[in-house]
């Protein structure tokens, strides 16, 4: 039995591995697991933090019929983008080398044993030979499976608290079938999978494959609290798999042999000859859309029934981004409906708490989003009818309850005290006003919205007569972030926002799924608009501002800034580089330039703005997000001279070329 990294504690404890309670309560739920009987005659592989020699590590704790065999530290620790377990835990060091661990005394209670075996060992049991990995040592250039798969070990198993993001699930798979396909052996992998408490949501994908194919897969998202993935499977078909790949022969006949702790218990029996065995499958991956419309549903859903909040409140503009949200919690009551009615009792018992009705069954995804979800399109004297419109048209299809409202009394309001105040009275642009009165009066609408978005949040239910408060869902997507194309303390301030690390492409390519899986025609008219604030004055009653012109930039550009800047790990001047080759047909180098220049000096402006990005759900890996994937300044030098300048070095020695 083996379960995913950390399991015991939770992956996500963060600095509260430094407490000593964390550690106690750990040794306190391993001795329970070693009194029950559901753990009697299985090897059980669980994870916890551990402190040997006052060192903290991140373990594994194999046992058998209450006694210890081995505790197995981790020896390669994740320290890149969301990881940092070299905070808070060290890694063994000491290649095969085992130390005496002396247990706790709670623990010496239930075993009888005084110490046991701590360090970088392998399992011997009476019909093969077991080794474990944890999560990263999969992913490491010198993975121990290697070495440990030439020492003989034929069953190897990965705990691991790997997090989803768009198209990486295939990666894993990869990784772990080409483990043992170049080597033999068996392969168990398990991972998190749900809301550990922050912005990542662990993508499950459990599998266990042999001699390099898949024999079992587990799903990727799901609102399960628990998946069991079993498989049975022919050790015999790992030695003749291993007995004709002479290199790898070759190499394991000069290996530097593991320890091994002898286990006195067989994985199989002597009668097990007629037993089936598992037959290789295909691997299921899900298309980007789906991700988009599972992974982000299945966090919501853990933050909701963990948050004892009563439901969600959505601004809800008209555009492809908030639209795309009200999608992702429509897919959210979708997968209730459907665990509900696969029996899942769990949900149904949340369920029913969040709506404070103890018989209710969700049955009908509107009906629960009516019951859960408020949509609040917020217009001004700058808002169009159209968007008015699909709004309306798009909470009538999801089945959400819909308010729409204006907020031109409250803006007027703000504006008047500024003017009894100064004497003065600010201008949009197009009536004369400067850029900077333009700007505020924008600043105003869109702050508005903000405190009226959070007041119906607390009081709509008081309305009606039901308990709770709503969880206030923000709608930026990671292309704005980064380039800082919001209002601080505007409708992105919220409480969560599931589309914060999703590109501006990818969630038109969700919405577009969205019309076809879930019939939602109101999408069409959303998708075929060009995205736009609507916080300038309407032309003739149309919307004359769009986001693009706004950014200067288009969003298909952005993303190619956002991968540069943080995937290719470029600043301006090797983004710059780089850009006058992908571009050359299409810009000229001074072009380029010009648009490496206005991107980077618009990101080092608006940088302040990510210290207070609300929480939002990891689904990329260019997210701007300042908690602790994108760690740089909030305040910038933003004239770039040095970098400029050699950008323009560049510029004028391509043009004197021609």
């Amino acid at each position: 039995r083996l379960g995913p990294e950390l399991e015991i504690c939770g992956y996500g404890c963060s600095d509260h591995y430094y407490e000593s309670d964390t550690l106690l309560h750990s040794f306190q739920v391993l001795a329970k697991l070693l009194e029950s009987p559901v753990t009697q005659d299985i090897i059980c592989d669980v994870g916890m933090p551990v402190l040997h020699r006052n060192v903290r590590y991140n373990c594994r704790v194999i046992f058998l019929n209450k006694k210890i065999l081995l505790i197995r530290p981790k020896i390669s620790l994740a320290n890149a983008g969301n990881y940092r377990e070299l905070r808070w835990f060290t890694p063994w060091n000491k290649a095969r080398h085992v130390e005496e661990y002396f247990l706790p005394r709670i623990i010496q209670e239930v075993t009888g044993q005084e110490t046991v075996p701590f360090g970088d060992a392998v399992l011997a049991t009476k019909d093969t030979c077991l080794g474990a990995e944890i999560c990263e040592e999969l992913w490491a250039p010198n993975s121990p499976h290697i070495e440990m798969g030439l020492d003989g070990v034929e069953i190897f198993t990965n705990s691991s608290g790997s997090h989803h993001v768009l198209r990486k699930a295939h990666s894993r798979v990869d990784l772990v079938n080409s483990a043992t396909a170049k080597n033999g052996g068996v392969y168990i992998l398990a991972n998190q999978k749900g809301c550990d408490g922050d912005r990542l949501y662990y993508d499950g994908c459990a599998m266990i494959s042999m001699n390099g194919e898949t024999v079992a897969q587990g799903s990727q998202f799901s609102l399960d609290d628990v998946e069991v993935l079993v498989a049975t499977l022919d050790l015999e078909d790992v030695r003749s798999y291993r007995a004709e790949i002479s290199s790898r022969n070759l190499a394991a006949s000069k290996v530097n042999p593991y320890p091994r702790v002898k286990v006195n218990f067989a994985l199989s029996c002597s009668d097990d000859v007629a037993v089936p065995t598992c037959m290789p499958i295909q691997w299921r991956h899900h298309s980007p859309e789906e991700e988009i419309s599972l992974g982000p549903a299945c966090w919501l859903w853990d933050y909701l029934r963990r948050s004892n909040q009563a439901g969600f409140l959505l601004p809800l503009s008209g555009g492809i981004d908030s639209s795309a949200t009200a999608c992702i919690v429509y897919s959210m009551c979708h997968q209730v409906c459907l665990a509900v009615k696969n029996g899942n009792a769990d949900v149904l018992a949340d369920a029913r708490k969040i709506v404070s009705d103890e018989t209710y069954v969700p049955e009908d995804p509107r009906e629960f989003c009516r019951r859960i979800f408020t949509t609040c399109y917020m217009a001004s004297e700058n808002s169009s009818q159209d968007t008015c419109n699909r709004a309306k048209l798009l909470a009538e299809q999801i089945g959400s309850c819909h308010i729409s409202l204006n907020i031109d009394a409250a803006v007027k309001a703000i504006v008047g005290i500024f003017s009894m105040v100064t004497g003065r009275t600010p201008r949009f642009s197009v009536y004369g006003g400067s850029s900077r009165e333009n700007l505020a009066l924008q600043n105003v609408q869109a702050r508005i919205r903000m405190v009226v978005a959070y007041l119906f949040a607390q009081l709509t239910l008081w309305t009606r007569g039901v308990p709770g408060g709503l969880l206030v869902l923000g709608s930026a997507n990671v292309d704005e972030s980064l380039r800082g194309y919001l209002t601080k303390y505007d409708c992105s301030s919220a409480d969560i926002n599931p589309i914060g690390g999703i590109s501006k492409t990818d969630l038109k390519n969700f919405i577009q799924y969205c019309i076809e899986n879930f019939q939602l025609t109101a999408l069409r008219s959303i998708m075929s608009a060009p995205p736009t604030a609507e916080l300038e004055p309407l032309v003739d009653g149309q919307v004359a501002q769009t986001d693009e012109a706004d950014m200067g930039m288009t969003y298909a550009e952005l993303s190619i800034y956002g991968k540069l800047r943080k995937i290719a790990k470029a600043g301006p001047y090797s983004m710059f580089c780089k850009l006058i080759n992908m571009w050359k047909e299409i810009c000229t180098p001074r072009e380029v330039a010009s648009k490496v220049k206005h991107f980077f000096r618009m990101y080092s402006i608006n940088r302040h703005k990510m210290t207070t990005l609300t929480p939002s759900y990891h689904a990329e890996n260019y997210s701007p997000d300042d908690n602790r994937f994108d760690l740089r300044p909030f305040l910038y030098n933003t004239t770039w001279s040095w970098q400029f300048r050699c950008i323009d070095e560049q510029v004028n020695q391509k043009e004197g070329k021609k």
